[in-house]
Order: C-alpha cells, then structure tokens, then sequence
C-alpha cells in the first residue's frame, strides 16, 4: 500500500527557515518523480518543488533560491529546505508521487498518493 507521511511544519518567523520531510512506504521510492505541493486557505493546491528519479529538480518561480528539494532513496525520504521564509509561504504543505519516473510537470494532476500534509506558518 502506497503511503507518504510528511513532517517538519511549524510556525516560524519571516526569514526564517524549515526543513519539511517525507517518508514514503509501499513501493520502490527511487524508481519515481516525487513533489512538494503548498494549499494556502482560500487558495487551490500549488506545485512547490519536483524531483525526477534521476535528481533533476524544478522550482515554481516563488521559491527559486530559497528552497531545495532532495531526496535520499536509501531512507525512502523526499526532503524540502525552505530558507528565507516569508507569510506568503504560510500554507498545509504535501508532497506526492508522480505519475512516472520523469516529472512531467507541476501541476497537482500530474501526481497522486497525496500524504496528509504538514502545517507551515510564517508570521510578519
């Protein structure tokens, strides 16, 4: 059984930093694209970051030079490092599997096994 359980969220102050983590079970971890996704209130879930099975990355504009995605597929974890934090970060973040190896994209339809997500709030 497919499963991804994130950690890591919590409140912090603009300029601030995070690391989130994501732990997947159920399949072969490495063999996959794999995603952050970002959910603001009020807003539709949003493409943060993507990692193909090959270590190529991608970045939504918003968080190019401030955050990073990796993953270690020894641990079967997916990672995010989001530095220089600001309130417009604030949101329930998920990551997800892709529908292949190579990401074909950012968009929430192009992944699934959503996890149940971890709370990130930045305060001015």
């Amino acid at each position: 059984q497919v499963n991804h359980v994130e950690s890591g969220g919590g409140s912090v102050q603009a300029g601030g930093s995070l690391t989130l983590s994501c732990v997947a079970s159920g399949y072969v971890f490495r063999l996959w694209c794999m995603g952050w996704f970002r959910q603001a209130p009020g807003k539709e879930r949003e493409g943060v970051a993507r990692i193909g099975f090959d270590g190529i990355t991608e970045y939504t504009n918003d968080v190019k030079g401030r955050f990073t995605i990796s993953r270690d597929n020894a641990k079967n974890t997916l990672s995010l490092q989001m530095n220089s934090l600001t309130p417009e970060d604030t949101g329930m973040y998920y990551c997800a599997r892709g529908l292949g190896s190579d990401c074909a994209g950012g968009a929430p339809s192009h992944y699934n096994y959503w996890g149940r997500g971890t709370q990130v709030t930045v305060s001015s």
